[in-house]
């Protein structure tokens, strides 16, 4: 099983990593800021059940065709830009709309919000090569049975993903509450989360392994 010592470091680094801003805290602010608490707390939860995939694609190794693979890399890679790039598009062509927490607290609005986490997810290549890098770092492979020892690891990296991104998206909200009350202050945010998801999305398409 696991060295205590090492899932003490684990926890330590990945806490660190969950706060470093990334595509995917930055979308759980943004949906803070300009829908609602639960909006962001749905976001998260779609985000971190990709994590599943990538955790799952680590311990049976699959990742290893994203490193070994330009084309495989590039593929998903490009789709994955490309979904940035529309979601961008609909943060812009909405920009106009007013905030309306009835709707965007909605049960179809709110499985739509886990949809889009959980497809940004998984169409990153490079958290899949990230988890195959990171994960068997704080493996002991003397205590074998390191797939059981890497999914472990993944299913505590993926609940400090909850905790953390759900904080921010909280955090995001309580702070952005009074501003959104003015019209003006929404179209605005929704005009930063187009400009936040648009270069996102070109930064991932320029990306490299």
């Amino acid at each position: 099983m696991l060295e205590l010592t090492n899932v003490y470091m684990f926890i330590a680094a990945s806490f660190l990593l969950c706060l470093a801003p990334g595509p995917d805290n930055i979308y759980v602010l943004t949906q803070g800021m300009t829908k609602s608490k639960k909006a962001a707390i749905v976001t998260t939860l779609g985000l971190t059940s990709g994590l599943v995939i990538h955790t799952s694609a680590a311990v049976l190794g699959i990742s290893v065709i994203f490193q070994t693979s330009q084309l495989a890399f590039d593929i998903v890679k490009y789709i994955g830009a490309l979904y940035l790039l529309y979601i961008a598009y609909q943060a812009f062509k909405h920009r106009n709309d007013s905030l309306d927490l009835s709707v965007t607290n909605s049960s179809q609005e709110l499985k739509k919000l886990y949809i889009k986490g959980f497809i940004m997810n998984i169409l990153n290549p490079k958290v899949s090569i990230f988890f195959l890098a990171f994960l068997p770092q704080f493996v002991t492979t003397t205590n074998g049975n390191i797939p059981l020892q890497m999914a472990i690891l993944g299913a505590i990296f993926m609940i400090l993903t909850l905790i953390i991104f759900s904080s921010i998206g909280i955090a995001g909200n309580l702070l952005s509450a009074k501003l959104l009350e003015n019209p003006k202050i929404t179209k605005y945010m929704n005009i930063l989360t187009s400009f936040v998801l648009f270069s996102l999305g070109i930064k991932l398409a320029l990306s490299e392994k």
